[in-house]
């Protein structure tokens, strides 16, 4: 690791990590001095102890609000998913972990393979302007696609219309199914929201750092026993960058 990483990353002495609470996969709860845990705090405290300094957690509600505070001398790192407004002024590492998006189907169903949606007459609900309901909306060629404000309303679209497939992101579909006996969740993903770790564009040797310690952490297992450590369903490590 060069000094300059070291003084771009921890100009305080203490790397402070803006952290996302409202992502349930990778926050899982609260230590007893409020700390928050999970899998990303984790993964801050982790590359703190590459760098040879402690951690000082900088939580926020929203990734939005997370991703306004950069350059403003609050976060050294933010761990945030990696759109491409943020990047304009956030250096991005590749993502260490994946959120995958994919399919369920009610009893029953003909449709067994992820390559089975996009057919004519396939009905599909999901969840009006979700990441992944863009992705649908770029990618779905012959199935309609019928948009519903909010996933609880996709959900019961879906149910109510009997509809033939709702789109989600895993860990939900994984609640989902629990109110609809015999449906099934296709194995696969069409598509997967991305988490990264985060720096100012500013920071190009500790960018580089980041860059190297998370494909160190995917490579290593690192990252896999966290999500194991949290036990986290739907999560999974992202591929190699």
């Amino acid at each position: 690791m060069s000094q300059k990483a070291l003084a771009e990353l921890a100009p305080t002495g203490v790397l402070r990590a803006g952290v996302n609470l409202s992502n349930f996969l990778l926050v899982t709860g609260r230590s007893a001095t409020g700390d928050p845990e999970g899998v990303s705090p984790d993964m801050a405290a982790a590359i703190a102890a590459a760098l040879g300094v402690p951690i000082k957690y900088v939580p926020f509600k929203t990734p939005g609000e997370l991703g306004d505070q950069v350059g403003m001398n609050v976060w050294d790192i933010g761990l945030i998913g990696a759109e491409p407004q943020r990047a304009e002024k956030i250096a991005f590492t590749a993502a260490y972990v994946e959120i995958e998006a994919t399919y369920m189907v009610p009893p029953g169903s003909g449709i067994k393979v992820l390559a089975d949606v996009d057919k004519k007459g396939v009905r599909l609900a999901v969840s009006a302007r979700s990441a992944y309901g863009l992705w649908l909306e770029n990618n779905i060629k012959n199935a309609t696609l019928i948009q519903v404000s909010g996933l609880d309303a996709a959900f019961n679209k879906f149910k109510d219309e009997k509809l033939d497939v709702l789109a989600g992101l895993r860990p939900g579909l994984l609640k989902d199914i629990e109110k609809m006996p015999g449906a099934r969740i296709l194995d696969g993903k069409f598509s997967a929201v991305q988490q990264a770790v985060g720096t100012a564009k500013a920071n190009k040797a500790g960018a580089e750092f980041l860059a190297a310690f998370v494909e160190e952490a995917k490579k290593s297992g690192l990252v896999a026993r966290l999500i194991e450590r949290h036990k986290v369903k739907g999560l999974s490590v992202a591929p190699p960058a």
